[in-house]
């Protein structure tokens, strides 16, 4: 537990560092940087959960970063590595993500010391229940206070399960379902949330490598992804979608690597079938045409253009940095470069695309579901069939001019009206690219040498209006 515990403090430390940085080039006040880098509030609570007849006692923790807006919003993960620093350092993030990418949420962060590989369905119902109702009882959840959203160990069945303890213990209130994000479709979810955060990778990485100043002199030509070798750590989620979107776009995926190990080929793997493969066998080793490393630590470290760590934190740091090869590192997980082993990517070149730009896809489609959810109406209902109508005499009026037909496959295409995912993707891919240019502005007019850097900064800046405009400061 101790190293657990180390590990959490490694990551605080590091956000706090790479805040501190920041913060140095800012013009706020003393007082407001320190406000601006304190976590709000840390709830924690120890609860009983009867389990096969027998009585456990499970660990919680919330902690809200920000109230600069509410609800605050962030994760909650179920693992047995789970302690106080940790999530700190998570809900920090938070909160300079959202503000990145002008998310009007605070951040924070939560979870639960449970093994949820090892626990059955039943247990974890039980434990994801309790847990909510007391953060419930404390008012530490809501649609207008704190909306938590699935993080590593929890997913889409958990949030569900949240939300209906959430409307049992809050009855008759309309917007209850706004309490929490990444829900099931069927039980007020969205439509594009499961693969936000990996297409938002996607997205952030396409506009970097069409960056030709950041780029210069990197060896990485043809402003696009095709040809681009890439290697992952981490085909869960976040890593499986970015990867996936990658290679539709041209990429060559050389590298994947998991827990159980690794696989490698030059000429490239079929992610899809990777990820069918690790299901059904439980492991991604073996997989046809490929290399296995038993050891998936030393993937990081082989020659490729773009290394996409999309697992943990902590896994590029001083004692492996120096022999990164790739020239883009892309960092798809929270916190996975430390402070010291930035230091050294830096110095050797490489381009840091940071997390709290990078992987900002899923707390911002999660903001577009809590949208959905206050206003209780799907995205596309009330405009989808009168665009459609406007597109085909706009179609009509064309054949008419030209005498020429189109074929119905053609009129298709040319008539479609935005459904709830097409809205989505495009609320995504605005975002994202606004937020990248956002982040460079900052980086040009501010001299600063490195993306992370103009990234904090740019949220601290926006944090800092928002506490200078309540009048609360001198």
């Amino acid at each position: 537990m101790a190293n657990n515990t180390n590990e959490g403090k490694k990551f605080l430390d590091s956000v706090h560092q790479y805040f501190d940085h920041a913060a140095s080039y800012s013009r706020l006040s003393s007082g407001i940087i320190a406000q601006i880098r304190a976590p709000n509030s840390v709830y924690k609570v120890s609860f009983p959960v009867e389990i096969d007849g027998k009585v456990e006692v499970f660990e919680g923790i919330r902690v809200q970063h920000s109230h600069h807006k509410l609800p605050s919003k962030g994760g909650i993960r179920f693992s047995m590595q789970v302690d106080e620093d940790e999530v700190k350092a998570l809900a920090s993030l938070m909160t300079f993500k959202c503000a990145v990418v002008d998310v009007p949420f605070g951040g924070a962060k939560g979870g639960v010391k449970i093994n949820p590989r090892t626990s059955s369905v039943k247990t974890l119902e039980k434990v994801t229940r309790r847990y909510a109702a007391e953060l419930i009882k404390k008012n530490l959840i809501g649609p207008g206070m704190d909306v938590p959203a699935p993080d590593y160990g929890t997913g889409s069945r958990e949030m569900a399960w949240i939300a209906d303890t959430y409307q049992a213990l809050k009855y008759g209130e309309t917007n209850a379902l706004g309490c929490v994000t990444g829900k099931p479709i069927g039980q007020g979810g969205i439509r594009g949330r499961a693969e936000a955060t990996g297409l938002g990778i996607y997205f952030g990485l396409r506009e970097a490598l069409s960056d030709t100043e950041l780029l210069k002199g990197k060896g990485l030509n043809g402003n696009s992804m095709e040809g681009k070798r890439i290697i992952v750590q981490g085909l869960g989620n976040v890593g499986y979608h970015a990867a996936f979107f990658c290679q539709q776009d041209g990429a060559i995926i050389t590298g994947i690597a998991e827990r159980e190990g690794g696989i490698y080929n030059e000429n490239g793997i079929d992610v899809k079938e990777a990820f069918k493969h690790r299901s059904e066998n439980g492991s991604i080793l073996n997989f046809k045409d490929c290399k296995n490393f038993d050891n998936s630590e030393e993937m990081l470290e082989l020659d490729c253009d773009i290394l996409l760590p999309a697992a943990l934190e902590n896994v590029i740091h001083k004692g492996n940095a120096g022999n990164i090869k790739a020239k883009i590192v892309a960092e798809g997980a929270n916190g996975p470069v430390t402070r010291e082993g930035e230091e050294i990517l830096l110095r050797n070149g490489i381009i840091i695309l940071p997390d709290l730009y990078l992987n900002a896809g899923g707390v911002t489609v999660s903001y577009f579901e809590w949208l959905k959810n206050l206003s209780n109406v799907r995205f596309g209902r009330m405009g989808k069939r009168a665009e459609e109508a406007s597109y085909r005499r706009l179609v009509n009026a064309i054949e008419t001019s030209s005498g020429k037909s189109m074929t119905n496959q053609e009129r298709a295409f040319l008539t479609q009206g935005a459904d709830e995912i097409s809205l989505v993707r495009s609320g995504l891919e605005d975002t994202m690219i606004n937020a990248y240019h956002g982040i460079r502005d900052v980086m040009v007019e501010k001299n600063i040498p490195d993306l992370r850097t103009a990234a904090f900064l740019t949220a601290i800046e926006k944090i800092g209006v928002s506490y200078e405009s309540l009048g609360i400061f001198p």
